[in-house]
């Protein structure tokens, strides 16, 4: 990829033994929504879709526009570029905690944080992410990295008034514990959410947003969802961090934001409410949380 020219950037995932073949439309939401998390410059799946025929289908099943995250500077790149580009997405731009350490050793952590400042000020980047900490794949030697990356990406929210997408992984009183300690972004959004009610109360009465994805479904989740029913309601976002955590029933295969419906009718039927009371809610938080996708 050239820095002069990021859309030529692309990533490929892995496609093992599992089914590549995407999944089948939903039928489309009444009221449209937002995926508020996802990583489009991965190809995945039997067919490479283009961005735009990314953002094609998800219009056609009413998802409004995406989020779309970094989380190196190549990546980052690639979503301030998408954002420029196509007035159905906004970028989110960062080091992703478990590329920190990486940076650190290679002594470029504060050059890539710099990159980082620079795109932050695109006016279509909206968000600093994904970023936090990750106690699972970094060995505890790589985890000062991580936590010096975290601070800096929280002030770098704050310093462009733009909200921050937390990437929290066996991390999450650290996480909580940072975030007062340094004082979060007014706009802090929990990515692909994995606490347990409990966390849900606390981020909840801290303002916080937390954005449900695909594993929501999942049979083994059921802290997400005893999380999602004590989120307040205008604090619930819905992601497909696409092409990971596709829902059931369509676990391991290709994610996509078309997807979104399905993981919203699960959390409306969980919740008790009408999908489109559900929906409305989930647009005006979206909006709240990162401006219009039409300025």
């Amino acid at each position: 990829m050239s820095e002069n020219d990021p859309s030529t950037y692309v990533r490929t995932r892995e496609k093992g033994a599992r089914d590549v073949s995407y999944p089948q439309a939903p039928e489309p939401l009444t009221v449209p929504v937002y995926d508020n998390h996802c990583h489009l410059e991965i190809q995945d799946g039997e067919a490479s879709l283009s961005l735009d025929e990314q953002l094609e289908r998800a219009a056609e099943v009413g998802i409004l526009g995406v989020v779309q995250a970094g989380g190196d500077i190549e990546s980052s790149r690639w979503s301030a570029w998408a954002a420029a580009a196509h007035p159905r997405v906004l970028a989110a731009v960062a080091i992703h905690p478990n590329e920190a350490p990486a940076y650190a050793a290679a002594g470029r952590l504060d050059e890539a944080i710099g990159v980082i400042d620079e795109l932050a000020a695109q006016p279509r980047v909206r968000a600093i992410g994904e970023t936090g900490l990750d106690f699972f794949r970094t060995p505890e030697e790589g985890l000062p990295a991580q936590y010096e990356s975290f601070e800096a990406h929280i002030a770098l929210a704050k310093k462009h008034d733009v909200a921050m997408q937390i990437h929290d992984r066996d991390a999450h009183d650290a996480v909580l514990d940072t975030l007062q300690r340094v004082g979060a972004p007014e706009r802090t959004v929990f990515h692909c959410f994995s606490g347990d009610a409990e966390m849900a109360r606390i981020a909840g009465e801290r303002g916080y947003y937390l954005s449900f994805a695909g594993n929501v479904t999942f049979k083994n989740a059921q802290n997400l969802r005893d999380a999602l029913a004590v989120t307040p309601r205008d604090r619930i976002l819905v992601e497909t961090d696409a092409p990971f955590l596709t829902p059931v029933p369509y676990r391991g295969r290709p994610n996509a934001p078309y997807l979104v419906p399905v993981t919203v009718r699960f959390m409306a039927a969980e919740l008790g409410v009408e999908v489109d009371e559900l929906c409305t809610q989930i647009a005006a938080n979206t909006v709240a949380a990162y401006g219009s996708f039409e300025d």
